[in-house]
């Protein structure tokens, strides 16, 4: 492990993205991810890698399915209205199964919105935000660290699923500056065969075509089987999560990313009045800890969902719990994000609703 680098949260993921072996980066300036890029056009031309600022979104995404289809590490980064205007040709990726690392710095919206930070790209992001039936493996950091260690993670999923990966992050985690450590990442040890499907030229003979495109519908009802088996497995073996202070709870705060680090100081804040509060963090939201949430539906006595949207993982949250205990939802729009605080008056409404004699106000 290296020393430690005072670094925002796009710099951070832009330069662990160098080290962990990117070749090509192609994406288009907007704000609150923009530093990103401007931080690989003046690094990664020199570090072994290409840099394209493209004409726009559409196009950025479009050199990424090339850049993957031969089989090097390829990634584009953007904000919510630009992820948007990708969504057709991410489907197309995930349908001719390429690996690949997208990244959404998330801002306010509908629509243009605002520049402020945002988690309502959610629904977007897990449910498949073009057409058909497909999947990204998404992760949710919650602190500089994390935006620069999910690249290399994101890299890998990407390689050994054959699948796009999506950092979703939001413009606080962005432009944030916190101490960060770049692991020893060795590129060759992780590096995998893509020699089968990779389109690096016909000097074997072997005739390879990377599509998305299958006009016999027998045909493509065989490729969404093959790609929803690779979901299961997803699913299975790729959950990550953290808990903090459930063993003894009765009460669970289920939040990702940003809202997540507020929901931990609200978990210390209740624990210091005597309520037990804990926290659940997906740190994948796919696959989600489905499981876990079941688990804890079966332990405590109710559940409070943070989010800084107007209830999006919520729905992934109650469809889990099956109507067992209740779930709450406290939740900020427009680019206002939760304050501890908030969310600590939030629970003892709960309590006060739900467990009447055992509120204690301090």
């Amino acid at each position: 492990m290296s020393q430690k680098h005072l670094m925002k949260g796009n710099e951070a993921l832009a330069e662990a993205a160098i080290r962990a072996g990117m070749k090509g980066y192609f994406g288009y300036p907007i704000t609150p991810q923009s530093e990103l890029l401007e931080y690989l056009s003046v690094h990664l031309n020199n570090r072994g890698g290409s840099f394209v600022q493209a004409e726009s979104e559409i196009a950025a995404i479009n050199m990424v399915y090339g850049a993957a289809g031969i089989g090097e590490r390829a990634m584009t980064s953007t904000s919510s209205p630009g992820f948007s205007l990708m969504q057709e040709c991410i489907s197309y990726i995930a349908c001719a199964e390429l690996p690949c690392l997208l990244v959404n710095i998330v801002r306010g919206g509908p629509g243009l919105g605002t520049i402020q930070p945002s988690q309502g790209d959610y629904f977007q992001a897990v449910k498949g935000g073009g057409h058909g039936d497909y999947k990204l493996i998404v992760l949710a950091p919650n602190s500089v660290q994390e935006m620069a260690d999910f690249v290399y993670l994101g890299f890998d999923l990407a390689d050994k699923y054959r699948n796009p990966v999506l950092i979703l992050s939001d413009g606080a985690l962005g432009q944030m500056m916190e101490a960060v450590k770049f692991p020893d990442y060795d590129i060759e040890a992780h590096k995998v065969d893509k020699s089968e499907w990779a389109t690096t030229g016909n000097a074997t003979g072997t005739h390879k075509v990377i599509t998305s495109l299958y006009i016999k519908t027998e045909k493509m009802e065989e490729v969404n089987l093959k790609l929803q088996a690779k979901y299961r497995e997803i699913q299975e073996k790729e959950v990550r999560y953290e808990t903090v202070e459930t063993e003894d709870a009765d009460l669970v705060i289920v939040a990702f990313g940003l809202s997540a680090r507020v929901a931990h100081k609200a978990v210390d804040i209740c624990r210091e009045q005597g309520m037990k509060v804990g926290l659940l963090r997906p740190k994948t939201l796919f696959p989600f800890p489905k499981d876990q949430i079941k688990s804890l539906a079966e332990q405590v006595d109710q559940m409070l969902v943070v989010e800084m949207n107007a209830g999006q993982m919520l729905e992934d949250v109650q469809l889990n719990v099956s109507g067992k205990i209740p779930v709450e939802f406290y939740g900020r729009m427009g680019g206002l994000i939760p304050t501890p605080d908030e969310i600590v008056n939030k629970i003892k409404s709960m309590y006060e609703q739900y467990n009447p004699m055992e509120v204690t106000h301090v």
